[in-house]
């Protein structure tokens, strides 16, 4: 094999090749209709699980569907064909559903399993690219994967087809997810792990400073006390509260600043003078994600946490939000 490489030709091919699974992409668009609602259909009623199956390049667009199935509230999981002939079977009960990948549908490990699935009385969706192959013909329900022709300039390896069993999979689990209602907090909860889980199931409570660690003053208090109780916190400022613990100010390094500049002796000036009223706050039960959006709306670092009498029961730092990922 003798490699003869040229940039423009390489390009040129790519687009081709990308153009061309985007044109079955589009055909097969055109030509959904009734098998794949009656696919959606039997997939919501399952009582059990999905069971993706298959081998080759089918096998691994199987576990990527099974995991996309799992991901967006059907529950499903990935029993490979081979396996399944030699015992992994069990896995399988009459309450499944079971989707068998196989372009040709005439693949041997799947074939030798569909006896025994349609005696257990599970279900069997096929994808398939040949609607009168033996796999499509055992098929509860079939979803025609077929291509006119592969992307490989050969013909030859799986290119437009696996993009496209691959994409009608993906088609599928979207409209039962859509079916379900399956909304972004259902979404977080299967991926704790991702960005989007922080930001949907992190709260302002999970991550704000409570007790010792929340600095408060009295509106009594000197600007030095106050300055002291800000070093000793770490936060960069500090709530101003009544004796109730009602929120009547804040004062952050950033106005103690700005008043050395102004007025130069500091030491006889009290807090209530010179603090910011009706600072900004959030309340505890919000989205963490919520208080990011507003200390970026108001150009601050810092936010109050008050319960709905408006004391105070928090205060959170912008890196108190980094340090949970949350943004």
């Amino acid at each position: 094999m003798t490699i003869s490489y040229s940039a423009a030709d390489a390009v040129t091919l790519g687009r081709d090749v990308l153009r061309h699974e985007a044109a079955e992409l589009e055909r097969a668009a055109g030509d959904l209709g009734e098998a794949f609602a009656e696919a959606v259909k039997l997939i919501l009623g399952v009582k059990g699980r999905l069971v993706v199956s298959g081998v080759g390049k089918s096998g691994h667009i199987g576990r990527k569907l099974a995991a996309t199935f799992a991901s967006t509230g059907t529950p499903a999981f990935f029993v490979h064909a081979a396996e399944a002939a030699h015992g992994d079977l069990g896995m399988i009960t009459a309450e499944d559903v079971v989707l068998g990948i196989s372009y040709s549908g005439e693949t041997s490990e799947l074939l030798t399993i569909v006896p025994t699935l349609k005696r257990e009385g599970a279900k069997l969706i096929a994808m398939t690219g040949n609607p009168e192959s033996s796999l499509a013909r055992y098929a509860d329900v079939h979803l025609n994967c077929h291509v006119e022709r592969e992307a490989c300039p050969l013909n030859l390896a799986p290119t437009a087809s696996t993009t496209l069993t691959l994409a009608l999979g993906d088609a599928v689990a979207v409209a039962c997810l859509a079916a379900k209602g399956f909304g972004k907090e259902d979404f977080a909860r299967s991926h704790p792990g991702g960005a989007l889980g922080r930001r949907l199931l992190i709260h302002v409570r999970d991550v704000m400073r409570t007790g010792d660690a929340m600095p408060q003053v009295r509106d009594d208090t000197t600007v030095l006390d106050a300055v002291r109780e800000i070093t000793k916190k770490h936060i960069g400022m500090t709530a101003v509260v009544a004796d109730d613990g009602c929120v009547l100010g804040i004062f952050t390094e950033g106005d103690l600043r700005r008043l050395i500049e102004r007025v130069g002796d500091i030491r006889e000036i009290v807090i209530r003078d010179v603090m910011t009223k009706s600072p900004h706050t959030i309340g505890a039960d919000e989205l963490a994600a919520a208080a990011a959006k507003v200390l970026e709306a108001k150009h601050c670092n810092q936010l109050l946490v008050t319960d709905a009498e408006g004391r105070l029961i928090g205060a959170l730092h912008m890196h108190d939000l980094m340090d949970a990922k949350v943004i």
